[in-house]
């Protein structure tokens, strides 16, 4: 039997994968932690442990520890702070199979100002004008208002602030150039699309999904419907001709009267991902297969369709009062 260990499985792509996982293969022992001793992800785990913050130095002891005593045989981040973790830290894992994407790309996505100044010389039609410093004058007179100021380093959408006026931008004008960056606000929020795409590291991508979007508070998907009718050949088949990505790697696009451009590529499973599983591509099988099986990945057949998020609830009875 094949042992697998999920990290994060509390967040809601550590137990993403994990339901995904049940779905499609019987035959697997699922090792699930996270640093909450009450993680909903357990719920879908064979064994669960808990672990220090990914950022505690105790850290690689207790998930190199739980992989030898759990004899896992693969290992799938649930979190991208364990994408980084493991990317940064690749020897010590290198005796198993990890969902770990290409390292280059992984360095280059982690800061969205490195990442721009990439897309700017390498696709200058697909990239969002993006400015490192500035006045409130000065940014609103370049980049209209209102425009977008985020954080160099984040994800899912965190820490995003759409500016309209000068007193929003006060508390934020130290912060840019180190910390922040400025962009202009591209289309509308009901043109943003997540593609999960898979690389074979060699610079194509072997199978892909496009769903378009409406984004919840937490920078996660609340809505999509499956669009089979965009065609993103060509740009996928550019961005992975230049990234080489290995893998799940997942792609974020808002249209404006231009067409497409590229808000930011997270090398690695999405929030997304049950959403996708449901619809045909079950990205963790595929990394599964992929990296472990040593298995060629194809495209597999899209259902056609649309989803809405909801909050359930997990319920644990005390055996005590039982």
């Amino acid at each position: 039997m094949t042992t697998l260990l999920v990290t994060g499985v509390g967040a809601i792509i550590g137990y993403g994968i994990l339901k995904s996982l049940r779905k499609a293969e019987r035959n697997i022992n699922l090792v699930g932690t996270d640093i909450y001793h009450d993680a909903v992800g357990q719920r879908w785990c064979d064994r669960f442990h808990t672990v220090p913050l990914t950022s505690d130095p105790k850290y690689l002891d207790a998930i190199r520890s739980i992989i030898v005593s759990e004899r896992v045989d693969f290992i799938i981040p649930g979190i991208e702070q364990d994408c980084h973790f493991l990317s940064d830290n690749r020897s010590h894992f290198s005796q198993w199979a990890v969902c770990l994407n290409d390292r280059r790309l992984v360095d280059v996505s982690k800061d969205k100002w490195i990442f721009y100044q990439e897309l700017q010389s390498a696709f200058p039609d697909l990239v969002i004008p993006s400015l490192d410093r500035g006045s409130f004058e000065e940014l609103s007179d370049t980049l209209g208002l209102p425009f977008v100021v985020k954080p160099r380093r984040s994800y899912a959408s965190k820490g995003l602030v759409v500016v309209r006026n000068a007193e929003a931008f006060a508390p934020l004008a130290s912060g840019i150039g180190d910390r922040l960056i400025a962009q202009p606000f591209v289309g509308v929020d009901e043109e943003e699309y997540t593609i999960g795409a898979f690389g074979d590291g060699e610079g194509r991508c072997v199978a892909s999904i496009v769903l378009q979007r409406r984004l919840a508070a937490d920078g996660s998907t609340a809505k999509a419907v499956v669009r089979k009718d965009l065609d993103v050949g060509s740009i996928l088949s550019r961005i992975f001709a230049h990234f080489k990505p290995v893998g799940p790697t997942n792609l974020q696009f808002r249209r404006d009267e231009q067409g497409l451009k590229l808000l930011e590529i997270n090398p690695r499973i999405s929030s997304s991902t049950t959403i996708r599983t449901a619809f045909g591509y079950n990205e963790a099988a595929m990394a599964l297969d992929f990296f472990f099986r040593k298995k060629t990945i194809g495209q597999p057949e899209i259902r056609s369709g649309s989803a809405v998020r909801y909050i359930e609830d997990s319920i644990i009875y005390d055996r005590d009062h039982l």
